[in-house]
Parts: C-alpha cells; structure tokens; sequence
C-alpha cells in the first residue's frame, strides 16, 4: 500500500498579521557592490604607472651594478698590468744590490792595476792591495750567501769535489783531498760549481 505524497508547497513564507490575514513576505533584493568594482577600476588604472615606477627602478639598478662591474674590472686589469710591471723589473734589476757592492771590488782593482803600472811601484804595498781587494770580494760574496768550498785535508764528497787525479799517499787515510785545483762555491745552500781537488789513495804495495 503506497503512501500518499504530501503536497508541496513552493509559496513563500507567510506572516500573520495581528488581524489574523496571511500576509505574503517577499525577498529581500540583492545589495549591489560599486565599491568593489571601483575599486577594481582604480587598480587597473594605477597598475600601468607602477610597473613603469619598477622596471625604471630595475633599469637604475642594472646601470649601477653594470658601472660597479666596469670598475672592478678596470681595477683588477690595472693590478694585473702593475704586477707584470714590478715582476719584470725584479727579474731585470735582481742583482742590483750585488752590482752596487761588486762595484767597489772593481774599483779597487783598477787602483792597484794602476799603481802596477809604475816602474817604482812598491811590491809589497800591491801584495797588501791585493789581499785586501780579495777580503773585500769575499765579503760581498758572503752577504749574498756565496760561500766558498774550499776542502783541503777533508774527505772527499762526490756532492761537492769532483776528483781530477789520484795520488798514492801514505801519509794521509785513502780517499782524502790533498790539493784543490779550483775552489768550489755554493749560493745559498746550493751548488754553483764543485771544487776540482785531487784525492789520496793507498800507496801501491811491493811487488805491484
């Protein structure tokens, strides 16, 4: 058994008026919003002026950072130059201190060639001259770390003698220097020439 379907009712709510009527209540119309389409209206209109504030405002920064990078590379193209300029000159005037001190070493050895050159030139004044000329070089040497080798009596070291000749010598222990040819020279710890030096053997026995 099907049940019966209740009217509806599509009409409005009704409001019964103190006499009793039904009076029909209509619905309120929708507000309207011209404030929010103005609104609207005055963000599209300033928005062209804004983005035209910002892009000149990025163009500004573009500028300044591009003049910033201009000058830094100016800069670092000047220091290059100027350290190819300082570098230059060192290896050019590197010995510029030791020529300045060699020159009084040459100085005195045209006094004693002159002197030399006088019949009555007194020998032992110019011997004198001459060892002083001689400590005075060494000096210079010296304070330029130029060290002689100079090995005499001491045992013979590949490192910094190179052997000329071996003598039989009885009266020194084999493999001694007993005489140097040319005296060797170190600068600074490192070897510039080796001396040249004659080194001691054993004597032969008999019959060899």
């Amino acid at each position: 058994m099907q049940k019966e379907q209740q009217p509806v009712d599509n009409e409005l709510p009704v409001d019964k008026q103190a006499t009793g009527t039904p009076t029909r209540v209509s619905p309120e119309p929708a507000e309207s919003e011209p404030a929010v389409a103005d609104g609207n209206a005055a963000e599209i209109a300033e928005s062209p002026k804004q983005l035209t504030a910002l892009l000149e405002d990025a163009r500004n920064k573009a500028d300044e950072n591009w003049n910033k990078l201009l000058r830094a590379r100016a800069e670092l193209e000047n220091l290059k130059k100027r350290q190819e300029r300082e570098l230059e000159n060192a290896h050019k005037f590197a010995l510029d201190s030791f020529v300045r001190e060699l020159l009084q070493v040459r100085d005195s050895l045209e006094l004693g060639h002159d002197a030399s050159q006088d019949a009555s030139a007194d020998v032992v004044k110019l011997r004198e001259g001459t060892e002083l000329t001689l400590k005075l070089l060494s000096d210079v040497m010296n304070k330029f770390g130029v060290q002689q080798i100079d090995p005499e009596g001491e045992p013979f070291d590949p490192d910094y003698h190179q052997a000329m000749t071996l003598q039989p010598r009885a009266d020194v222990p084999p493999n001694t220097v007993v005489n140097v040819v040319q005296k060797g020279y170190l600068l600074n710890g490192r070897l510039v020439r080796p001396a040249l030096v004659m080194v001691s053997r054993a004597p032969d026995g008999p019959g060899q």
